[in-house]
């Protein structure tokens, strides 16, 4: 299992006073005010948010020791990763962590390996894996639901898929909801970076409310947070 997750991102800055846009990835944003401190995906920088405020489509946090525009500058686009042992226990059957199922390999019962999920993504609807080869900039997309998906072993290191006939063919064929229009194989194609799943900010949850994104995953139904 990942030893961190990422819960916020950094975006353009924000007025003159180092203030700078922030996407929060928990359920209670004001969450991310109480996990301390904050590190940079490659463990280089350290921050600490000491406020928080909401703004249209995302947040504006300040961080300490950041005072100008010209440091927030330097920070866009930085992901913040909190320490696992920070963030509240999965208790839920079925619930995972985003880090937790990114680079599990993906199989088919027959043990056909399919690559690895490369990135979670959410359009408004259920979670979708994508599945592919690291080095490549994009995989196909499945729907993140016993259908498609009937196991996913964190343990073991895999997912089990349960592929249609030409899921995995070289033209792109997503469903309808899903960026496209259906086809008779209904058939899940995307060629969303690993960015992108951070930056789809909302989701809905099981109950039709809509809700922050979060860096956890439930198969079968929505997305849930990753902090109460």
């Amino acid at each position: 299992m990942a030893d961190r997750v990422c819960v916020a991102k950094i975006g353009a800055a924000h007025g003159l006073r180092g203030e700078v846009r922030l996407q929060v990835f928990t359920e209670d944003p004001d969450a991310i005010l109480k996990y301390g401190q904050l590190e940079s995906g490659d463990g280089t920088k350290k921050f600490h948010v000491v406020s928080l405020r909401p703004a249209k489509g995302h947040y504006v946090a300040k961080l300490d020791g950041v005072n100008d525009r010209n440091a927030s500058e330097l920070l866009t686009n930085i992901e913040l990763f909190v320490s696992r042992d920070k963030l509240p226990k999965i208790e839920g059957e079925g619930e995972y962590y985003h880090a937790d199922l990114i680079g599990l390999r993906v199989e088919d019962r027959a043990g056909e390996n399919y690559g690895v999920v490369i990135a979670i993504h959410n359009y408004g609807a259920s979670d979708l894996i994508e599945v592919g080869e690291p080095s490549k900039k994009s995989g196909t997309l499945i729907p993140f639901i016993g259908q498609f998906v009937p196991e996913v072993d964190v343990e073991g290191g895999r997912v089990i898929i349960e592929p249609v006939a030409g899921l995995f063919d070289d033209k792109p064929s997503p469903l309808v909801g899903e960026g496209g229009e259906r086809d008779s194989a209904s058939r899940v194609r995307g060629n969303s970076s690993n960015a992108d799943v951070e930056e789809k900010s909302l989701i809905r949850s099981s109950d039709g409310s809509r809700r922050r994104r979060p860096t956890l995953s439930y198969k079968g139904r929505r997305s849930k947070s990753s902090s109460k």
